[in-house]
């Protein structure tokens, strides 16, 4: 049978469906700031699968209590990335973008960050994105005030008590400032970068945001979005960044048209393939492979119980064909170890060579069920430990 001949047209959108939550998890996996845990979890995965094959006991015991308390464990260790990902499916669902602020807002942040570099005067600016940053940050003072060139100039005062912090603007408002963010500890990525870079960062690996950030060691101005930090030489190629990143942001999340959905294909196409493939085979294993079904299988005649002093020589013949009920998935996959006939010989010392086969002695796994057995009766050729083969 073809291995898709009754997929039908709501098995296709619900295959679709689930591709696309699989390409969701996939796009929060490689930005998750756990995503080594989780390779780890994986790895023991595989480790656990392997030791059921191979039958090891203690291992596949060990790794079974591990698994009992997984649950809570994932809670713990992943509670930061599992909000993060609630949060950006709800973002999604909402279609929630960020207000735009007129571009007045973005020439003024241009050149009052640029004034500051100049000057090696510190300073760090949040631009939120669609997804929320408030239980993020730390402390700061409310002012809500409009944002302009000066304005900003005189929070990063140094004189000023709250130059320190950073300030977040929302629109065309400054909201805080003085604000602390947490801190990123990808040595790798800060390179040279200081407190600031590190905050900067430390927001960028945990929302959508973008952090404006100058130094004043080094005069210079970087930008941290998306878990990266890189600097920005010109005016230009920062105001350019932030059209990019406001553009981006104010757009409502979700499905907004055919040319955002053919930038994300062009953008993520592996991804969606992989997931795509893995919805399709959980379909198959799921819903067709669950379909009760009956097959005839050969399978082999293992011999147990044989007494004291003889040998087995032959059995004829070694294997039988069975008709099998049961899950089609079930049936395919189960192996020579897993399905086979039993067959007691003890009465062998009473001169019995010949046996008639039961459903009974049929071992199968749970849920798959013997319906006949074909020849019914085997022969067994046996012969007592050093002499020559019995009759």
């Amino acid at each position: 049978m073809p291995l898709f001949a009754e997929l039908r047209l709501t098995d296709l959108i619900d295959i679709l469906i689930v591709a696309a939550l699989i390409w969701f998890v996939i796009a929060w996996f490689r930005t998750s700031q756990a995503r080594l845990a989780l390779l780890g979890l994986a790895a023991l995965g595989f480790v656990f699968v392997l030791a059921r094959g191979l039958d090891l006991q203690l291992t596949t015991s060990l790794l079974q209590g591990f698994f009992a308390v997984l649950a809570v464990m994932l809670v713990v260790v992943f509670q930061e990335d599992l909000r993060r990902l609630f949060e950006g499916i709800a973002v999604w669902g909402l279609r929630r973008g960020a207000p735009r602020p007129p571009p007045d807002v973005e020439r003024s942040l241009v050149r009052s960050l640029f004034q500051l570099a100049q000057r090696k005067v510190g300073a760090l600016v949040i631009l939120p994105g669609r997804e929320p940053v408030d239980r993020h940050l730390d402390g700061g003072v409310h002012l809500d005030g409009r944002l302009s060139e000066q304005l900003i100039l005189s929070l990063f005062d140094p004189q000023t008590p709250g130059h320190d912090g950073a300030v977040l603007v929302q629109a065309n408002r400054v909201a805080r400032f003085g604000v602390h963010l947490p801190l990123s500890t990808d040595w790798d990525r800060l390179g040279a970068g200081g407190t600031r870079h590190a905050a900067a960062l430390g927001l960028a690996e945990r929302c959508d945001a973008i952090c404006l950030v100058v130094s004043e060691e080094r005069g210079e101005v970087s930008i941290a979005q998306a878990g990266e930090i890189e600097g920005v030489a010109t005016p230009d190629e920062l105001a350019l960044a932030l059209e990019r990143f406001i553009g981006r942001a104010a757009r409502p999340a979700g499905p907004t048209g055919w040319g955002d959905l053919l930038g994300r294909l062009r953008t993520g196409w592996r991804e969606g393939l992989a997931a795509l493939a893995l919805a399709a085979g959980i379909w198959y294993v799921a819903i067709p492979g669950g379909a009760v079904e009956t097959i005839e299988r050969r399978v082999p005649v293992k011999v147990e119980n044989l007494p004291e002093g003889f040998e087995l020589v032959s059995v004829q013949p070694a294997d039988v064909a069975i008709r099998l009920e049961g899950p089609r998935r079930d049936l395919y996959m189960a192996g020579s170890s897993e399905l086979f006939v039993r067959l007691d010989a003890l009465l062998v010392q009473l001169g019995r060579r010949t046996f008639t086969l039961e459903l009974d002695q049929v071992e199968s796994p749970d849920g798959i069920r013997a319906l006949s057995v074909e020849p019914a009766k085997v022969r067994l050729s046996v012969k007592k430990a050093g002499d020559e083969e019995a009759p």
